[in-house]
């Protein structure tokens, strides 16, 4: 028998809008980029969307090599800013200007603070650790949970001192780093709660969704109710190790889940999915403490838990507690970046918490974000120029820029880098990721207490 979910209330986000979800009001982003045409002078950085900011930095990333030093987003600017190491290639710069990015010099290159964040994996992999890259400081932030003490602390002091102060910094953490799988509601294995994060489509053409590792390996079989019959059953699961992720297969292969997340009494529908940046603001649904927002602060997170070491993670200050685990961290556009992993503190007094990205849990399960066809209207967030939200084609290299020409490729927000145009007039603009708002009984989170996902079964 085929159980079917199915929003009962719709509403479209506007460009240049508001969209009340749950608690948070989320404001939509100002006009796509502020052009200063003026030839001749020096050219200003842009005004960018956060997510036409992120696919302007994947650009400058290959345009600037070894000079690049990663970048981060300045949300009171809403402008790209990118680290560079000085050098004799002073061209590739002046392209990166006239992309509209702000440029910074800095004396750490990705490559010091990688060789920096190996020591600390060698020397002081220590349970309630973590560290990850922070571009805004171009240091290793290096953060320690209350239960590093006594000699774990001295190690751990002593290693970071070693790397020398402009290459790290340290901080203390009044919560305990931990996975958030808890007892009681949303998805559930025995006294075991996760939250759904995203649907997709597996390789073989089967509807699943994507939750954390740490739920994954707890158990094979999950249930959308509180001792309820198994929906879904774990295919892949990787932690700890390379990630915290896993690919459930929903048992019914006739089930419909839409690519969309569920807020409590709306859904935003989900494009595609991107990679996160320093800056970004993100927004986290979970099944225990709902919608929760905040920002980006660093990439290619390390994480000792107690169950073992994860790596490849981002780090926010977006609250999460017990039960949170697996949910969905997306954008207001609707972009898929990422499945809650752990943390410490609560929604009380805040903490540190991280993520798998969604782009890495995709390509490493062999799944494609969204549910084809039956998910309205094409597979969302393939990226082959299907039609997302309003019919503007996301991630297909069409005309999707504004267009300063700088080399002849157009990157970020339209500008051109080397004859490919890539980024974005409106990235999720004509109400990609927002062409669906509403909702009440839409799966994950809206009468069975589970968050994350729509689905049919």
């Amino acid at each position: 028998m085929s159980h079917k979910r199915i929003p009962k209330r719709k509403a479209a986000i506007a460009a240049g809008g508001v969209v009340a979800l749950g608690a948070a009001a989320i404001l939509l982003p100002q006009a796509n980029a502020n052009q200063d045409g003026s030839s001749g002078q020096t050219a200003a950085p842009k005004t960018l969307k956060a997510s036409d900011a992120s696919d302007l930095a994947s650009q400058l990333a290959d345009l600037l090599g070894e000079s690049f030093a990663g970048s981060y987003y300045d949300t009171d600017q809403q402008q790209l800013v990118v680290n560079v190491i000085p050098g004799d290639n002073n061209n590739v710069i002046v392209q990166a200007k006239k992309a509209g990015a702000e440029i910074r010099e800095v004396d750490n290159s990705l490559a010091e603070l990688a060789a920096g964040a190996q020591t600390l994996k060698s020397d002081a992999t220590i349970p309630g650790t973590a560290w990850a890259v922070d571009p805004r400081t171009n240091k290793i932030l290096v953060t320690a949970d209350s239960t590093v003490t006594g000699g774990k602390w001295d190690q751990l002091e002593s290693t970071v001192q070693t790397l020398g102060s402009g290459m790290a910094t340290i901080k203390k953490s009044a919560g305990t780093f931990k996975t958030f799988l808890s007892g009681g509601d949303a998805i559930f294995a025995g006294g075991a709660r996760c939250s759904a994060g995203f649907n997709v489509t597996a390789g073989d053409g089967s509807p699943a969704f994507l939750t954390a590792g740490h739920c994954g390996v707890a158990a094979a079989e999950w249930s959308d109710a509180d001792g309820g019959a198994p929906i879904a059953t774990v295919d892949q699961a990787t932690f700890p190790g390379d990630g915290d992720f896993a690919l459930v297969k929903y048992d019914d292969p006739a089930t419909v889940a839409p690519s969309e997340v569920n807020v409590g009494d709306q859904t935003v529908a989900i494009s595609q999915a991107a990679d996160a940046e320093v800056g970004l603001q993100v927004f986290r649904m979970g099944s225990t403490t709902g919608l929760n927002d905040g920002q980006v602060l660093g990439l290619d997170a390390t994480v000792n838990y107690p169950e073992g070491t994860v790596t490849g993670l981002i780090q926010t200050n977006v609250c999460a507690e017990p039960g949170d685990s697996g949910g969905s961290l997306f954008t207001q556009d609707g972009l898929a970046i990422g499945l809650t992993s752990g943390g410490s503190g609560d929604c009380t007094v805040g903490g540190e918490t991280f993520f798998q990205p969604v782009t890495t849990a995709l390509e490493a399960v062999g799944a494609t974000l969204g549910a084809g066809d039956a998910a309205g209207g094409g597979e969302a967030g393939a990226g082959a120029g299907d039609e997302a939200g309003a019919g503007e084609e996301a991630g297909a290299g069409e005309e999707a820029g504004a267009g300063e020409e700088v080399g002849g490729e157009e990157a970020g927000a339209g500008q051109e880098v080397g004859g490919e145009e890539v980024g974005g007039q409106e990235v999720g603009g004509e109400e990609v990721g927002g062409q669906e708002v509403g909702g009440e009984e839409a799966g994950a989170g809206a009468e069975d207490g589970s968050s994350g996902v729509t689905e049919t079964h």
